[in-house]
């Protein structure tokens, strides 16, 4: 996990947060396809690449910062 850990923080949440919410009109990506998803309607191939591509920096992101409390509170 060390390629986790040499990713800067501050540009990966301006990314995760720049990919949550691209594009902003009529609505943000991330928020269509988790309708989607709970709706059970995610069903194309691109819907669900998608899906991915505007989640996958928030999961880094979390997935960091859990890294790096567990971190903080070994040492």
């Amino acid at each position: 996990m060390a390629w986790l850990d040499k990713i800067p923080t501050a540009p990966l949440a301006l990314a995760a947060i720049l990919m949550a919410l691209a594009p902003v009109v009529p609505q943000p990506h991330l928020w269509e396809k988790l309708q989607m998803l709970f709706a059970g309607t995610l069903t194309r191939p691109i819907d669900i690449f998608d899906l991915f591509l505007h989640a996958a920096p928030l999961v880094l992101l979390g997935w960091k910062l859990v890294r790096q409390s567990k971190g903080a509170a070994r040492g």
